[in-house]
């Protein structure tokens, strides 16, 4: 008897003894297409050009997007849901969260230049450990956008309220930074 039971469990039947998924889940899985769908139209033409779309799904997308019914713009949206069907889903919402929240060491490697910078404002020993671990740095270069940032930085401390702080060689110094180490 042991062994009729794990015939069943191997020969692609679930555990439920259907061997394909839920009605309940195909349905959850469509809708989450159908949204998916809903986030593309929502896109520039030129991010939806980077995507790995189908032309077909492509061209349903700017249909959609074209279409301003709001009865006509409800079922192209549908026709681009169930063209999801066969579209590469997770590689899409890949793509999305990157462009949503950019790449994590890419946000990490941003914190970090601008503590950089911020040491760099503050204390001459920053300049030395940086010099040392970047050789190839143009020395008078960075000096003089330090000089420059901190000059800036003292001028925005006693600036009247309303008065625009100002932030260009603040920004000078992240984009030397950036440079120096990519």
């Amino acid at each position: 008897m042991n062994s009729h039971i794990e015939e069943e469990s191997t020969d692609g039947y679930a555990e439920n003894g259907y061997d394909r998924p839920s009605k309940s889940q195909v349905k959850r899985d469509m809708h989450a297409l159908l949204d998916l769908g809903k986030q593309l139209i929502e896109l520039s033409p030129e991010r939806l050009k980077q995507l790995p779309l189908a032309e077909r799904l492509y061209e349903a997308i700017r249909e959609a997007q074209r279409t301003t019914s709001r009865e006509g713009r409800r079922r192209q949206t549908h026709f681009v849901g169930k063209l999801m069907r066969d579209a590469p889903a997770d590689e899409i919402r890949a793509q999305l969260d990157v462009w949503e929240n950019g790449s994590r060491e890419e946000t990490a490697a941003m914190h970090r230049l601008e503590t950089l910078r911020d040491r760099l404002l503050d204390d001459d020993d920053a300049l030395t450990k940086l010099l040392n671990d970047n050789p190839q740095a143009d020395v008078q270069q960075l000096r003089a956008v330090i000089r420059a940032a901190r000059k800036e930085k003292a001028a925005n401390a006693v600036l009247l309220q309303g008065q625009e702080p100002q932030k260009k060689h603040y920004r000078a110094l992240f984009q030397a930074l950036k440079t120096l180490t990519h």
